[in-house]
Protein backbone atom coordinates (compact mmCIF):
# COMPACT_ATOMS: atom_id res chain seq x y z
CA UNK A 1 0.00 0.00 0.00
CA UNK A 2 1.57 3.59 -0.73
CA UNK A 3 0.45 6.11 0.95
CA UNK A 4 1.18 9.67 0.04
CA UNK A 5 0.37 12.96 2.50
CA UNK A 6 0.39 16.42 0.62
CA UNK A 7 -0.33 19.42 2.19
CA UNK A 8 -1.76 22.61 0.32
CA UNK A 9 -0.86 26.13 2.06
CA UNK A 10 -0.20 23.95 5.36
CA UNK A 11 3.06 22.05 6.34
CA UNK A 12 2.65 18.38 7.27
CA UNK A 13 3.95 17.63 10.35
CA UNK A 14 4.71 14.47 12.04
CA UNK A 15 1.78 14.58 14.41
CA UNK A 16 -0.49 15.15 11.16
CA UNK A 17 1.14 12.95 9.28
CA UNK A 18 0.77 9.45 11.91
CA UNK A 19 -2.67 11.35 13.00
CA UNK A 20 -3.83 10.17 9.16
CA UNK A 21 -1.78 7.25 9.23
CA UNK A 22 -3.34 5.69 12.76
CA UNK A 23 -6.92 6.77 11.18
CA UNK A 24 -6.64 4.89 8.32
CA UNK A 25 -5.80 1.66 10.00
CA UNK A 26 -9.84 1.66 10.17
CA UNK A 27 -9.85 1.22 7.00
CA UNK A 28 -7.28 -1.47 6.44
CA UNK A 29 -9.19 -3.11 9.12
CA UNK A 30 -12.15 -3.60 6.95
CA UNK A 31 -10.90 -3.71 3.73
CA UNK A 32 -7.27 -4.75 3.03
CA UNK A 33 -7.15 -4.93 -0.80
CA UNK A 34 -6.05 -1.03 -1.02
CA UNK A 35 -3.65 -0.89 -3.55
CA UNK A 36 -2.71 3.09 -3.28
CA UNK A 37 -3.70 6.23 -0.69
CA UNK A 38 -3.40 10.23 -1.74
CA UNK A 39 -4.54 12.44 1.04
CA UNK A 40 -4.65 16.13 0.26
CA UNK A 41 -4.76 18.73 3.34
CA UNK A 42 -5.55 22.20 2.16
CA UNK A 43 -5.96 25.82 4.61
CA UNK A 44 -8.37 28.23 2.17
CA UNK A 45 -7.33 31.67 4.56
CA UNK A 46 -10.65 33.32 3.14
CA UNK A 47 -10.44 35.93 6.39
CA UNK A 48 -8.38 35.53 9.69
CA UNK A 49 -11.57 34.45 11.19
CA UNK A 50 -12.72 32.27 8.39
CA UNK A 51 -10.25 29.25 8.05
CA UNK A 52 -11.53 26.36 6.23
CA UNK A 53 -9.50 23.74 6.34
CA UNK A 54 -10.18 20.98 3.78
CA UNK A 55 -9.13 17.56 3.34
CA UNK A 56 -9.63 15.02 0.52
CA UNK A 57 -8.55 11.70 -0.33
CA UNK A 58 -8.11 9.83 -3.46
CA UNK A 59 -8.16 5.80 -2.64
CA UNK A 60 -7.45 3.31 -5.56
CA UNK A 61 -8.51 -0.99 -4.38
CA UNK A 62 -8.95 -3.28 -6.65
CA UNK A 63 -12.00 -2.62 -8.86
CA UNK A 64 -12.47 1.20 -7.77
CA UNK A 65 -11.08 4.26 -7.49
CA UNK A 66 -12.99 6.04 -4.25
CA UNK A 67 -12.66 10.24 -3.91
CA UNK A 68 -13.89 11.62 -0.75
CA UNK A 69 -13.74 15.16 0.83
CA UNK A 70 -14.39 16.76 3.82
CA UNK A 71 -14.72 20.44 5.04
CA UNK A 72 -14.09 22.00 8.47
CA UNK A 73 -12.98 24.56 10.90
CA UNK A 74 -10.24 22.05 12.56
CA UNK A 75 -7.71 20.25 10.34
CA UNK A 76 -8.46 17.45 13.03
CA UNK A 77 -12.12 17.55 12.67
CA UNK A 78 -11.87 17.56 8.65
CA UNK A 79 -9.75 14.27 9.10
CA UNK A 80 -11.95 12.48 11.27
CA UNK A 81 -15.00 13.41 9.24
CA UNK A 82 -13.01 12.19 5.92
CA UNK A 83 -12.50 8.89 7.45
CA UNK A 84 -16.00 8.44 8.22
CA UNK A 85 -17.38 9.10 5.00
CA UNK A 86 -14.16 6.80 3.44
CA UNK A 87 -15.36 4.30 5.88
CA UNK A 88 -18.83 4.12 4.83
CA UNK A 89 -17.80 4.12 1.06
CA UNK A 90 -15.10 1.26 1.74
CA UNK A 91 -17.79 -1.01 3.79
CA UNK A 92 -20.70 -0.69 0.42
CA UNK A 93 -17.80 -1.53 -1.81
CA UNK A 94 -16.62 -4.20 -0.26
CA UNK A 95 -20.25 -5.50 0.84
CA UNK A 96 -21.27 -5.49 -3.15
CA UNK A 97 -18.10 -7.19 -4.32
CA UNK A 98 -18.93 -10.34 -1.54
CA UNK A 99 -22.56 -10.23 -2.17
CA UNK A 100 -22.65 -10.72 -5.96
CA UNK A 101 -20.97 -14.27 -5.12
CA UNK A 102 -24.54 -16.12 -3.73
CA UNK A 103 -26.75 -18.27 -6.11
CA UNK A 104 -30.18 -16.61 -7.56
CA UNK A 105 -33.11 -18.22 -5.83
CA UNK A 106 -33.91 -20.50 -9.46
CA UNK A 107 -30.60 -22.19 -9.43
CA UNK A 108 -31.22 -23.55 -5.64
CA UNK A 109 -32.68 -27.43 -5.96
CA UNK A 110 -36.19 -26.97 -3.91
CA UNK A 111 -36.41 -29.71 -1.33
CA UNK A 112 -40.27 -30.65 -1.96
CA UNK A 113 -39.50 -31.70 -5.37
CA UNK A 114 -36.84 -34.44 -4.98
Amino acid sequence: MNLTISGHHVEVTPAIREYVHTKLERIRRHFDQVIDITVTLTVDKLSEKEKRHKADIDLHISGKDIHVESLAHDLYAAIDTLIDKLDRQVIKHKDKVQGHDRDAIKHIPDPASA
